[in-house]
């Protein structure tokens, strides 16, 4: 297990399951609730669960020794979480999780393209393939 623990492959379909139950979870969870007050429930949640986690593994570090950089950059990438939780938790609410989950992942063909521009990340013809099906993919799950 501690090779698996320590390979980006292990935890990126971790992330892509529990994204999945995400999905699940939250269909069967905004029926008959503002979508608004599911995200802040749901937002609690996850302030709890990982303020604990930081708690009982001792990783939680001082603000004072962030940079300005490293302080903008996470309050421009929780905001965008905000915004995104809240877009696909009203999405939900609207459409079937089956047809809203892969629209949310046209993500990845977002990330792909702005990693490109921005970061220069470069992918291989075959990984700007993939992007390409993906982003076909989630369009015919979505119209289908």
């Amino acid at each position: 297990m501690h090779g698996y623990s320590n390979s980006w492959q292990f935890w990126a379909l971790l992330a892509a399951i529990f994204a999945a139950l995400t999905a699940i979870f939250a269909k069967i969870g905004v029926g008959g609730i503002n979508s608004n007050f599911a995200t802040f429930l749901r937002t609690i949640v996850v302030v709890v669960a990982l303020g604990t986690l930081l708690w009982f593994t001792g990783e939680y570090h001082s603000l004072s020794v962030l940079s300005t950089r490293t302080v903008v950059f996470l309050v421009l990438s929780g905001l965008a979480t905000g915004a995104s939780w809240l877009c696909y938790f009203r999405a939900l609410q609207l459409g079937q999780a089956g047809q809203v989950a892969p629209v949310d992942k046209l993500s990845v063909v977002f990330v792909a393209i702005i990693g490109a521009l921005f970061l220069g990340e470069r992918l291989s013809t075959m990984g700007w393939g993939g992007v390409a099906l993906i982003a076909v993919g989630a369009v015919m799950v979505a119209v289908g």
